[in-house]
């Protein structure tokens, strides 16, 4: 089972490209567990997940967040601007995988 979280600014369309990504994770047969936090709730969700996306609108977090995700050992990335604005789910669980391997 894969542990992905999202975080942005408020949880609201990321909670969109997350149901994307669920139903490309179903359609390819992997299990996984993915959710949409706000950024406040960052701290307490990085414990209990394999990797971290951000979304594009809090990228300016990168640095400070890399910085706890390292620490923690769990790798983290900007999600691509036009992969979340077109909504992409399979392209950005792909991207989340990769990062897990």
């Amino acid at each position: 089972m894969k542990k992905i979280f999202l975080c942005c600014a408020a949880g609201m369309s990321t909670s969109m490209v997350v149901n994307k990504m669920k139903q490309a994770a179903a359609q390819k047969g992997i299990e996984a567990e993915i959710i949409a936090v706000a950024m406040e709730e960052f701290d307490n969700t990085l414990p209990k997940y394999d990797c971290c996306l951000l979304g594009p609108q809090i990228k300016y977090k990168f640095e400070e967040f890399k910085k706890k995700a390292e620490a923690a050992g769990k790798p983290i990335a900007v999600i691509n601007s036009m992969d979340y604005g077109m909504m992409r789910g399979d392209k950005i669980l792909a991207d989340a995988l990769s990062m897990m391997q």
